[in-house]
């Protein structure tokens, strides 16, 4: 009887103890993610008053429907120099599968000569200056049929700052040849890290033998080291600053809550890979001027169309 007492007694004690002791490390983490949400707030009002002068305004733009877990961003660079009206240096869609985390980007040339919805036939990269966003958008849908959910743009200074914030100590790329023709640096062939001005120079360099195709190839090489660097642990903790600054650097018709979202799944999803295309497809185009336009690209729509589908998985 007395040692079943004792032995109570002992129980007693270390249930206490147990208790406390959960009780210490609920505090704890409490604490931790306190903290981390107050510097993660910190670091997004830093974020939005770096980019407070810059111009922030919501542009035309019908979404399509989304039906299922697949998520297609339009994303658009424009060099707009202080003009009111700029052509899209840069048209891409970025495909998201939100199951599998899985990403395709397709990149489209500027140059290519096709029928913009309203107006006579022109370069693709003319569809944004005569109609912004929603032109783009419609021409690319009447052309590949294609679906798009939310829109980006953003100017290249802003791509400059922003890269700066998510990557503060550059990022790596492997520089296939001396470039410096009309980038406004000088780069060096070699593997080595690029601030956000080097970085956009790299990306825009056309002067060679590939010229525009060559240049496409490196903004997708360029994205696929953007991403190795934002799901790099040293880098996460500038996420914060990154997405406050993007309220004031990037056109979207995303709420800064759905940015939020969106990149912690991307997050939680793993590092996701990264499939590459661009439009056109090798052996589906000519060369060709017209006196309006200048130099274009002309296309077989319907392989180029075939083969965007097939790509993506659309209709199969």
């Amino acid at each position: 009887m007395e040692d079943n007492q004792i032995r109570s007694r002992s129980e007693k004690r270390y249930k206490k103890k147990r208790f406390r002791i959960g009780r210490f490390i609920v505090l704890i983490l409490l604490l931790i993610i306190i903290g981390v949400s107050a510097y993660s707030i910190h670091q997004y009002r830093i974020g939005l008053e770096l980019a407070g002068d810059a111009e922030k305004e919501k542009m035309d733009f019908l979404p399509d429907e989304q039906t299922g877990n697949i998520v297609n961003y339009l994303i658009i660079g424009v060099d707009s120099r202080g003009e009111e009206k700029s052509r899209s240096d840069t048209m891409m869609v970025l495909s998201w599968n939100k199951d599998t985390n899985d990403m395709k980007l397709v990149s489209f040339m500027r140059d290519i000569y096709t029928e913009i919805p309203g107006y006579d036939s022109w370069k693709l990269n003319t569809a944004y200056y005569l109609g912004g966003v929603q032109l783009l958008k419609q021409t690319l849908n009447e052309m590949f049929d294609i679906p798009i959910h939310h829109y980006m743009v953003m100017d290249f200074q802003s791509f400059e700052s922003l890269i700066n914030i998510i990557a503060p100590n550059g990022v790596e790329i492997d520089v296939e040849k001396d470039m410096s023709a009309y980038i406004g640096v000088s780069l060096k062939k070699g593997v080595q890290r690029l601030n956000g001005k080097e970085l956009l120079g790299y990306a825009r360099f056309r002067h060679d033998a590939q010229g525009d195709f060559g240049r496409v190839e490196r903004q997708q090489k360029v994205i696929e080291a953007l991403k190795e660097e934002v799901m790099k642990p040293a880098n996460i903790k500038n996420l914060p600053k990154f997405i406050g600054a993007a309220q004031g650097y990037v056109l979207t018709d995303m709420t800064s809550g759905e940015e939020f979202k969106t990149v912690l799944s991307v997050l939680a999803g793993g590092k996701p890979s990264i499939e590459k295309m661009t439009i056109p497809v090798e052996g589906t185009y000519w060369f060709n001027s017209y006196q309006h336009a200048g130099s274009v690209i002309e296309i077989d729509l319907e392989a180029n169309k075939k083969e965007l589908h097939e790509f993506l998985g659309i209709g199969g």
